[in-house]
């Protein structure tokens, strides 16, 4: 098993720390980059207001982004592709900030 290490990311001038393996770490700022510079365009555009609604809208067009990734990429045979698992790895730890984002909301 891979030890996992505490990896800060910040996003929307928030800092957030997400788990992460040690040889996926550039892989995850590099995503934190991405999700903070997408968040920004849709909170500087002025047509969406309040954290989770920016980046619900952000997880929809980088999902797009994903679906439109894979359909150019050549259907099933691309989903197996080790670029393909990277991308979902990818999605599942946009998925887990979005989460942590929500939690910090709440509290």
């Amino acid at each position: 098993m891979n030890p996992v290490n505490t990896v800060s990311v910040r996003i929307l001038d928030k800092e957030y720390q997400v788990a992460c393996p040690e040889e996926q770490q550039a892989e995850l700022i590099v995503s934190a980059r991405y999700l903070d510079k997408q968040m920004r365009a849709i909170r500087d555009s002025g047509k969406v207001i309040g954290l989770e609604r920016i980046a619900v809208m952000a997880a929809l067009n980088i999902s797009h982004e994903l679906l439109q990734a894979s359909d150019q990429g050549g259907g099933a045979g691309a989903a197996a592709s080790p670029d393909a698992q990277s991308v979902q790895g990818l999605q599942r730890k946009i998925d887990q900030a979005l989460h942590q984002i929500r939690q910090l909301e709440i509290n």
